[in-house]
């Protein structure tokens, strides 16, 4: 039985989109007090991630953290709410493997809630205009259409 589990891990591993294997926090401010400052502060954090098929490509993304015990516990429902800036940070090379279409290719994600909510960045090629669009969205439909960012760099 634990090699079936084994196995089906395996499988979802492979399947998974090429995401950003190197994510950093730049920092954070705290925005509320929780629980007379026994516990952590409800936070706005920075993180910087690189596009993984597009070279000289760094996107940072600002979201909301949920305080309190359930924040430190790691059970919080995070709110959906964040914001997204990418830059070139060099001659940007899009890589063959990027993939192209409607669907764009997912680069980036956050768990923002112990069940089923996360934050999401795709990546789109706009052959058209030259340019390498992000889009930053929740998976957690709010009023019948998620939160969601957009950022573009151009390709040069």
């Amino acid at each position: 039985m634990h090699r079936v589990y084994r196995a089906a891990l395996l499988a979802l591993m492979l399947a998974s989109p090429a995401l950003a294997d190197d994510t950093r926090e730049i920092g954070h401010v705290n925005t509320a007090l929780t629980n007379l400052g026994l516990t952590r502060s409800h936070r706005v954090v920075v993180e910087r991630f690189d596009d993984p098929e597009v070279r000289n490509v760094s996107c940072w993304i600002s979201q909301a953290r949920t305080g309190g015990f359930g924040g430190m516990l790691g059970v919080a429902d995070d709110p959906a709410r964040f914001a997204l800036a990418c830059a070139a940070t060099g001659t940007v090379e899009v890589q063959p493997g990027a993939r192209r279409g409607e669907r764009g290719e997912q680069v980036f994600e956050s768990s923002t809630s112990l069940f089923f909510k996360e934050t999401r960045v795709h990546r789109f090629i706009d052959e058209e205009r030259q340019a390498v669009v992000y889009l930053a969205w929740s998976t957690r439909l709010v009023d019948g259409s998620p939160f969601n960012a957009v950022a573009v760099v151009p390709i040069r």
